[in-house]
């Protein structure tokens, strides 16, 4: 007898998403606690860094996306220091893209369930040169938490001379090794300043208890990975899931039929998907998903946009690297969640020295009540600026949402 798999209806599928993502969930009426970003990092298991801060760094965003306005100094705390009474939560690796993470999870991700980084094309140099990586360690664990540039400066600038004219990625060889030795798990952050990462080693960063837990067999720590990935996302194709932590496919589709095996994932058709799904057994299914968020490109909810075109209907693309004369919506563009729908979207940039969050461009999806929607957009806009501490917030005029929205912004 074959065994038929279950198939479920695609609104089901999107309400079951925004529930694993955290967005059937009230906003916390009082104060934001270290607990309630232990319940999203919960749900999410990491959240992307990114360089770019036109707006907000990336890593903040899910959390006010889900929690509303909260001590930024909650994550800096998590990810960059530590004492007995708030030992470090989070530790950066490579995972989707860099991100922070759970510290019990920098294990797994050092294993072999994940593929090789892009690292390992700075191989050859580490062989080449096995002293100057023995003299980065040894000023690390003289100097550090450091950075890169004052690494050289310590070792006496051995580094080949970087020529005129180079971009971010023509890195010197101190800078390389670093990376190396991150990516294999010999060097970690210790904190950033600026934004900078700071090397340290790993026995001063991350807990005594993790890094003094048994070795994880590559196959079983693919198989949490992917578990964790499946319950982030509620309801993802192969894919998919393979994406939330970038392992291979191979690795990724051993582990997901592992897990259907043992009843941890449940395997289901969703109506217009065209590839299988597969479904976390213990995900909620709200009737309705009410609430509000500003979403940043890098928001797990819609990061892989052809999913988010699929259980949306909106088509989204980061225009940071097209021509500005050429962009559709503009430069660092956010997605406006309203009711379990992304409504609208607008251009943002946070213009400190005038203490003003700009709304260079808004634009409202076809077929919304714009009125509504204007007014949603416009409170949280106002709680977006009062959490960076900005003063106002000013709508420009691109966008068929503009004018309306400017009204909105202005009554406030």
């Amino acid at each position: 007898m074959v065994e038929r798999t279950r198939e479920i209806g695609a609104d089901v599928a999107r309400r079951t998403v925004l529930a694993a993502q955290g967005f059937a969930d009230g906003r916390p009426t009082g104060a934001v606690t270290r607990r309630h970003l232990q319940r999203v990092l919960g749900r999410l298991h990491l959240l992307q860094l990114d360089s770019v801060n036109v707006a907000v760094r990336a890593h903040y965003m899910p959390l006010f996306a889900r929690l509303g306005a909260y001590p930024r100094a909650l994550v800096d705390d998590a990810a960059w220091s530590h004492s007995s009474r708030r030992p470090r939560l989070l530790a950066e690796y490579w995972a989707h893209e860099a991100c922070l993470l759970p510290v019990e999870d920098w294990p797994l991700l050092l294993s072999g369930a994940k593929r090789r980084g892009w690292w390992k094309y700075y191989g050859p140099l580490v062989e080449r040169e096995p002293q100057l990586v023995a003299d980065v360690l040894a000023a690390v664990k003289e100097l550090g938490p450091v950075g890169a540039g004052a690494l050289d400066t310590a070792l006496g600038g051995r580094s080949t001379p970087r020529p005129p004219g180079a971009t971010w990625w023509d890195r010197s060889d101190v800078k390389r090794i670093c990376e190396y030795l991150f990516g294999v798990g010999e060097l970690t952050t210790g904190t950033r300043v600026h934004f900078q990462r700071l090397y340290d080693l790993p026995e001063r960063v991350l807990p005594a208890a993790v890094l003094g837990a048994p070795p994880v067999d590559d196959d079983e720590a693919a198989r949490r990975l992917v578990r964790k990935a499946v319950g982030a996302l509620g309801i993802a194709t192969e894919p998919e899931l393979r994406d939330y932590y970038r392992l291979g496919p191979g690795r990724n589709r051993r582990a997901l039929a592992e897990l259907v095996e043992a009843g941890e994932v449940e395997r289901v058709g969703v109506r217009g998907w065209r590839r299988p799904a597969f479904r976390d057994p213990d995900a909620r299914v709200p009737r309705h998903v009410t609430g509000r968020a500003l979403l940043c490109p890098f928001d797990p909810l819609i990061w892989e946009r052809a999913r988010a075109e699929r259980i949306f209907g909106f088509r989204y693309r980061i225009e940071i690297y097209v021509p500005e004369p050429e962009r559709e919506f503009g430069y660092y563009v956010f997605p406006f969640l309203l009711d379990g729908r992304l409504v609208a979207r607008v251009d943002l940039k946070s213009d400190r020295a005038a203490g003003t969050l700009r709304v260079k461009g808004a634009f409202a999806e076809e077929g919304v009540d714009e009125t509504r929607v204007a007014a949603e957009l416009a409170a949280e806009l106002r709680v977006m600026a009062d959490w960076l501490g900005l003063d106002d917030v000013v709508v420009g005029e691109r966008g068929g949402l503009a004018s309306a929205l400017d009204r909105e912004v202005r009554a406030r």
